[in-house]
């Protein structure tokens, strides 16, 4: 399979160092103490396994560097994204933070999950606006600890998605407009119906509380990765963009536990939903101005978050932006599998940072001002799996089950 080449925007960081200390101010929104409490948690969730690593050397010959690892999130909890860890980790502490204030009980994941205090907290409602995986891992969280969950959508979510959300339990709102309108409406709803606000980002309202939460079950990938990576640490690190919380996690936790030896991050967005390019370009959080429907459906915000904006404005090296083309093409070569690597199973977002990539490695202009060479040593995000079963199969042309097979 031939690679094809897209155009990338690129934009360095100029406020991203390797010498600034991760201080105070990061550490409030991301540390490893608040790691290790989610760590504790999550690892006791039924079903919890570290999710592969999986090494790419067909491809990261094509690409030229010396090699490519794929942390490959479509394995998460049945879940197929690395969501499941950030809003379901915010239900349970929701949940925790309500059985102690009003009931002086505390309450461990496993009590709620064997029953334990579901009089205190099934009339309780969380709530979410979401493009599909965090809401899906909200309303999973709220059925499994015990609780009751409302869902925004907004009008471009699939049906799919909608149906794969909806069979947690949850109940569904359909928002007019885009993904920036649900989640304004879901957190003006919430504040007027006493419901508790499980968002990933809060540039709609709510506090700042749950999307600390969120982006904290986010770092047990990241740890899991600093574990599996047996030939040293990468030089670079490709992730994906959306509203900027697992981008920040990512960068967050890394600068966090390696310091000045941290690699270099590359974060990947679409064109057409590139706020944090404009973030960065601007150096302040810059919205959107126009709609942002992409193809790339798990990536369409508009404004990055409040609180990924600290971590991203000196830890975010390089910013990517591809049109919504080069994620189709990377969802299919990700499933042909390159030279005799494995077949993956890659999302419409899910693969946005191994185009980014791709495009990267094929232009020399972009190659060169990212440093990629034959030295480089490349882990890429693979965020998401089929999460709509039928744009995947429509796009690869074998559904999702067929490609993880072999066939």
């Amino acid at each position: 399979m031939d690679l094809a080449p897209f155009e990338a925007r690129h934009l360095h960081n100029e406020q991203a160092t390797f010498e600034r200390s991760y201080g105070a101010a990061e550490q409030a929104i991301l540390s490893r103490q608040a790691f290790a409490e989610a760590m504790a948690e999550i690892g006791s969730w039924p079903g919890y396994a570290p999710t592969p690593l999986v090494t790419l050397p067909g491809l990261a010959r094509r690409l030229g560097i010396a090699s490519l690892d794929y942390k490959d999130e479509s394995k998460r909890f049945g879940l197929m994204s690395f969501k499941a860890l950030g809003g379901a980790y915010a239900v349970l502490r929701v949940l925790q933070q309500q059985l102690g204030s009003h009931h002086d009980v505390k309450a461990t994941a496993a009590d709620l999950i064997a029953g334990q205090h579901r009089d205190k907290i099934e009339d309780l409602t969380v709530a979410a606006a979401t493009d599909g995986n965090h809401g899906r891992s909200v309303a999973w969280g709220a059925q499994m600890f015990g609780c009751q969950c409302k869902i925004y959508l907004h009008a471009h979510v699939s049906l799919e998605r909608e149906r794969e959300i909806a069979k947690y339990g949850a109940q569904i709102v359909r928002v007019k407009g885009g993904y920036d309108d649900s989640v304004r409406d879901c957190a003006s709803d919430a504040e007027r119906n006493g419901w508790h606000l499980v968002a990933d980002t809060n540039s709609g309202g709510g506090s700042a509380e749950m999307p600390t939460l969120v982006m904290q079950g986010y770092t047990v990938m990241v740890e899991e990765m600093l574990e599996q990576l047996k030939a040293g640490m990468p030089s670079h690190v490709f992730v994906q963009g959306g509203v900027g919380g697992l981008a920040a996690a990512v960068a967050g936790h890394l600068w966090e536990t390696l310091g000045a030896k941290r690699p270099r991050i590359v974060v990947v967005e679409p064109t057409k939903a590139d706020c944090i390019y404009r973030s960065i370009e601007a150096g302040r959080p810059t919205p959107v101005p126009h709609a942002v429907d992409t193809f790339m459906a798990c990536l369409a915000a508009g404004e990055i978050a409040p609180l990924a904006w600290p971590i991203l404005r000196y830890a975010a090296d390089d910013i990517l932006t591809l049109p919504d083309e080069a994620a189709p093409e990377a969802m299919r070569l990700l499933a042909a599998g390159i030279d005799g690597d494995p077949g993956l199973v890659s999302g419409e977002s899910g693969c946005a940072a191994v185009a980014g990539l791709v495009a990267a490695a094929l232009d020399q202009r972009v190659r060169a001002a990212l440093g990629l060479d034959a030295r480089s040593r490349i882990v890429a995000i693979g965020s998401e799996g089929a999460t709509d079963p039928a744009t995947y199969t429509r796009v690869v042309g074998r559904s999702a089950q067929a490609v993880a097979a072999g066939r």
